[in-house]
């Protein structure tokens, strides 16, 4: 059983190599819902990692690296490759800043804080959302260039020790955020689903848990430096 856990998380790797067959063949839509496969095994693989004690029963395998790896090719990689190949910015800086997005995520992903379990769980800094970045990019067409402010600024905020909420795992609002979140997830997966189309109100309403989840990030984060 510990081995299938592990199996079901590296099966995210496959998701990441769709996503790419995806994006050559001109397929934006197929892309992203690749990348919603490999975000479903990501909120579901360390429940199950925790259910069958992988740690106690294989202690020399580190799962953990394993799904850093996986996450860096979902979250972060294949979205660098939809920032150049879907022309989402300016030409003149398509791959400085798909360059920025892999090295500013490859800095989070290797920092020891990256995942604090302290009173609560938290991401620190920006932590690395590119894929869902990328799909609210898409839907709202803007131009190029607000596109590139947008993503250059999460790019900083990968380094601005701001704590964000771990969604499966930080206590604080916990039922709260896995409904909202569930709700959110289903939401733009219709968005998604729906493309190339993005009319309608789904994609605003696939705002709300960005927004209590940015809300109630900055609110912990605040709560605990006044408590330092």
């Amino acid at each position: 059983m510990a081995w299938i856990a592990h199996l079901y998380t590296a099966l995210g790797a496959g998701t990441a190599l769709g996503a790419v067959l995806a994006l050559d063949a001109g397929d934006l839509r197929g892309t992203f819902l690749w990348l919603v496969v490999a975000t479903a095994i990501d909120a579901t693989d360390g429940v199950l990692a925790r259910a069958v004690r992988v740690k106690e029963r294989l202690p020399w395998f580190d799962g953990a690296t394993l799904d850093n790896l996986v996450d860096f090719l979902t979250y972060v990689f294949v979205p660098a490759l939809i920032v150049v190949k879907a022309r989402l910015v300016p030409d003149s800086v398509a791959v400085p800043l798909a360059v920025a997005m892999l090295v500013s995520s490859g800095y989070g992903f290797s920092r020891a804080d990256a995942k604090v379990a302290t009173t609560d769980y938290f991401f620190t800094g920006f932590p690395s959302y590119w894929n869902i970045a990328c799909v609210y990019l898409v839907v709202w067409n803007l131009a190029p260039a607000v596109n590139a402010a947008i993503l250059g600024a999460l790019v900083v905020l990968v380094f601005v020790p701001i704590r964000y909420v771990y969604p499966s795992r930080t206590n604080t609002w916990r039922a709260a955020t896995i409904v909202l979140g569930a709700t959110w997830a289903v939401l733009l997966s219709m968005v998604i689903w729906r493309l190339p189309a993005t009319d309608g109100p789904w994609p605003w309403l696939a705002l709300v848990f960005p927004i209590y989840y940015l809300l109630l990030s900055f609110k912990l984060t605040a709560a605990e430096r006044a408590a330092a």
